[in-house]
């Protein structure tokens, strides 16, 4: 097959959501000259590691392994689908990787709710995935950026997490030995993908590899 010139980003929704959620990030990216596949997954349908799978066959279908560079960002559980397809099924033509709020360590949310007929009713399989301690993908071996919050709009699951976070995950979660770069900025988990300055440092992962600390960012 011959090689494709041009970069593709791969983005990869939230467990519970659609690429639609992710519909600010595509045209963005987009008009910086990259080639986007804003994929739809069944996330609430299977484990991490069969969602990963599907994944990775639909990138298959959609020839990523053509592109010179497959790059990817990802919102909350996406990224986990991510560390998993990289583990199981590893692209050649992997570039880098930015996580949106990722639930790297585990969510105490799900640990607290994960026991409950609702929350398995509407999160299914992937979200006992979610639970603290359940991460098997060990350290990151390709560029990463993640990007953490701090600000949430839901008190309630915030009574659940210790420390700063975003309603969702801890800042502390977010973290994975290996990673390349973490900035934390004030955004919340459900709406951060659609923030003006969420977008302004992916732009800037992927095109350099690093953040950049403007304003009320902080680097850890």
């Amino acid at each position: 097959m011959s090689k494709n010139n041009r970069e593709l980003v791969v983005l990869l929704h939230g467990i519970g959501r659609t690429s639609g959620s992710m519909s600010l990030s595509a045209p963005h990216l987009a008009e910086k000259g990259y080639a986007i596949c804003n994929l739809d997954y069944p996330s609430r349908s299977a484990p991490i590691a069969t969602l990963a799978e599907g994944v990775s066959e639909r990138l298959q279908a959609e020839k990523a392994e053509a592109y010179a560079k497959l790059h990817f960002v990802t919102h909350s559980m996406g990224g986990l689908v991510v560390r998993q397809l990289v583990k199981d099924f590893r692209p050649d033509n992997l570039g880098r990787v930015v996580m949106l709020a990722p639930p790297n360590q585990g969510s105490e949310v799900a640990d607290f709710l994960g026991d409950f007929a609702l929350f398995k009713r509407i999160y299914g399989p992937a979200g006992q995935d979610l639970r603290t301690g359940n991460s098997n993908f060990g350290p990151v071996d390709f560029p990463l950026g993640v990007i953490a919050g701090t600000k949430s709009i839901d008190p309630i699951s915030s009574l659940m997490l210790p420390g700063p976070n975003d309603g969702k995950v801890t800042v502390e979660s977010t973290k994975v030995a290996g990673m390349t770069d973490h900035v934390v900025l004030p955004v919340n988990h459900t709406f951060l993908m659609r923030d003006a300055r969420v977008l302004k440092q992916i732009e800037a992962f992927l095109d350099r590899g690093s953040f950049t600390s403007v304003g009320s960012e902080s680097r850890t």
